[in-house]
């Protein structure tokens, strides 16, 4: 079993005295540079100017500066830029201007895993992952509560960087829910599974998919729509409430019934053997390569995809769908 750290276990010692730089003021970087702030911790924040971020950055108190710069002022340097724009970062504003013992910090190990950044011999490499987005992570520490984390020591230069790691982890709210021990292979290897292979890839075809087959089979989009897209929402609130067997519970038993005597018709042998194959693309960094190019051209494949994503019937019978849903606060791209 991973150690599991909490509030209890953590002091600030080891990062009090430290200025800690958030690269970025996106999704991740806007909640864990305000949480940390507001933990009494010192921090800085480098966001392009111009920019939405920077407006926001500015608005919440920040001064900005330029990444070399806010490298040079910090001793902790969180890299919260999308994962295929870091290594050209590190490389023309970071890499320079580190100082022997000063603390890489990610919160997805993409980038050191698959070698697209190379820190130098004399800092530490840390890695504090909330696990969950952004305004989860503000608004959970707003309430007083914290979102779990991750924590994984790739180099301890200094022999201090677990504890100045669990530091910044107090700091973002981590340990009132855990902070819990990984390395960089583990949770890059296994949160890009998740993402590929469930939450943003195998659960948004199922949904298309079993959209098709109603609206191919005669039934009304509407009808449609709402028994293979909007109920999710229902069955994954009770996931996370109590896992698969409170879900099974809170369900009628027609539908107990026939999830488990059918469900494996869905996802079957022909199933597992394509997670396999996706699993070893990541494992071997296919995927990774693949997704660096892809960005080396502008995304044209991705691009391409989105777009159809967005012209799907399931998205066009949903956006009009959302608008009698004002209970749901419906968003739109």
């Amino acid at each position: 079993m991973a150690k599991v750290y909490y509030d209890s276990d953590i002091n600030y010692d080891a990062i009090k005295d430290k200025t800690i730089a958030v690269i970025g003021y996106g999704s991740q970087g806007h909640a864990q540079a305000q949480n940390l702030k507001d933990s009494g911790l010192n921090v800085i924040v480098a966001q392009r100017p111009g920019s939405a971020n920077a407006k926001l950055a500015e608005e919440h108190g920040f001064e900005l500066h330029t990444v070399a710069d806010a490298v040079k002022k910090a001793q902790v340097i969180q890299m919260l830029l999308p994962d295929q724009v870091q290594a050209k970062v590190f490389k023309d504003e970071v890499c320079d201007n580190l100082d022997e013992g000063d603390m890489l910090m990610f919160s997805h190990g993409f980038n050191i895993h698959y070698a697209q950044i190379v820190p130098p011999e004399n800092v530490d490499v840390v890695m504090i992952a909330p696990k969950g987005p952004g305004h989860t992570v503000r608004s959970e520490y707003v309430k007083g509560g914290g979102v779990a984390c991750l924590i994984a020591v790739e180099k301890d230069f200094t022999g201090n960087a677990h504890a100045v790691g669990l530091g910044y982890a107090k700091g973002v709210g981590g340990s009132k829910a855990g902070v819990i021990g990984t390395t960089f292979k583990e949770e890059t290897e296994t949160d890009l599974f998740g993402e590929q292979v469930a939450l943003c890839g195998g659960v948004a075809d199922l949904i298309k998919s079993a959209f098709e087959t109603l609206t191919n089979a005669g039934y009304q989009p509407e009808i449609a729509y709402f028994e293979c897209m909007h109920e999710m929402k229902l069955i994954v609130d009770l996931f996370y409430q109590g896992g698969l067997s409170y879900m099974n519970y809170s369900v009628s038993e027609t539908a107990e019934y026939g999830g488990l005597t059918r469900g494996k018709r869905v996802i079957n042998e022909e199933s597992v053997a394509a997670m396999q194959e996706i699993l070893s693309e990541i494992q071997t960094g296919a995927f990774a390569r693949e997704f660096l190019c892809e960005n080396l051209v502008n995304q044209p494949v991705l691009k391409r995809l989105r777009a159809i994503d967005y012209d799907h019937p399931i998205e066009k019978v949903g956006r009009e769908l959302r608008k009698m849903m004002t209970w749901v606060d419906p968003k739109e791209i």
